[in-house]
C-alpha cells in the first residue's frame, strides 16, 4: 500500500507540474505564474505576470476588459503615477485579471496577451491594446486581424502567435479569470482589489484617481 501511495503521489506531482508549465511563459522578468498564487481572497494564478516586485508588501489587482473605456482612462491618467510612486519603488505590484465581457472581441484580446506572454511580451502587448483602443466596442480595432498586426509590430514570431490565437489556447485561462472576477462581485470594469501585507484588502469599482490608491496603500504600509 505504501508503494502504491508513493506512485500515485508521484503521478499527481507530474500532473501538477504539467499544469503549471502549460500556463507559464518562456522566460521574462517578473513572469512568475504559480498555480497556487493568491493575493488575499483572490486567486491570480491565471492572471497576468506580476508587474513589479513579486515580494512587494501590497498587491493591486485590476479586473479589466481591453474594450473598457474607463479602463483606458485609468491606464492613461492615473496608472503612470501609481507605477512611478509605488510599483517602481517596490512598495506595490500589480496583477491584471481579465473580466472580458463587454463584447465579442474582449476575450480574444485577452487571449492575445497570453499568446504574447509565451514570447515574453505580455506587458508590451497589454500596453499596446490600451494605447490602440477605440471608442466603439467591437468596432474592429481588436478583431483577429488587428490583434495579429499588434503582435507583428512587437516583433513576435508570427507563426507561434497566430497558432496560439487561432487555436484558442488560452480561452480557458480567460474564462477562469472571468469566474474569479464574478466570484468577488466584480460587475463592472475596472474593479480593483488592493491587498496589504497582512492580507487586509479593500475593493472598489471604477477608475478611481491616484489619490484614492495613495490613501488606501499608505494606510496599509
Amino acid at each position: 500500500m505504501k508503494k502504491k501511495g508513493i506512485i500515485i503521489g508521484a503521478i499527481a506531482a507530474i500532473i501538477a507540474i504539467g499544469i503549471v508549465a502549460s500556463y507559464s511563459s518562456s522566460s521574462s522578468e517578473n513572469m512568475n505564474l504559480d498555480i497556487e498564487r493568491n493575493h488575499g481572497t483572490v486567486s491570480t494564478a491565471m492572471g497576468s505576470p506580476i508587474l513589479g516586485d513579486p515580494d512587494a508588501p501590497i498587491t493591486i489587482i485590476e479586473f479589466g476588459d481591453y474594450q473598457c473605456h474607463a479602463c483606458y482612462n485609468w491606464f492613461h491618467n492615473h496608472k503612470p503615477a501609481i507605477y512611478e510612486n509605488y510599483i517602481a519603488t517596490g512598495k506595490a505590484n500589480l496583477v491584471f485579471v481579465d473580466l472580458a465581457f463587454l463584447g465579442r472581441d474582449s476575450s480574444p484580446a485577452s487571449q492575445a496577451t497570453y499568446c504574447a506572454e509565451d514570447q515574453g511580451k505580455y506587458w508590451d502587448y497589454h500596453n499596446i491594446l490600451y494605447n490602440s483602443q477605440e471608442s466603439k466596442i467591437d468596432g474592429g480595432w481588436a478583431n483577429s486581424e488587428r490583434l495579429k498586426a499588434f503582435a507583428f509590430s512587437l516583433g513576435l514570431d508570427m507563426e507561434l502567435f497566430e497558432n496560439c490565437l487561432d487555436s484558442g489556447k488560452y480561452s480557458d485561462r480567460v474564462k477562469y479569470n472571468i469566474s474569479q472576477a464574478k466570484k468577488h462581485g466584480a460587475r463592472a470594469t475596472p474593479t480593483f482589489v488592493i491587498v496589504g501585507p497582512e492580507n487586509q484588502q479593500e475593493q472598489f469599482q471604477g477608475g478611481q484617481p491616484y489619490s484614492t490608491f495613495k490613501r488606501i496603500m499608505d494606510n496599509m504600509i
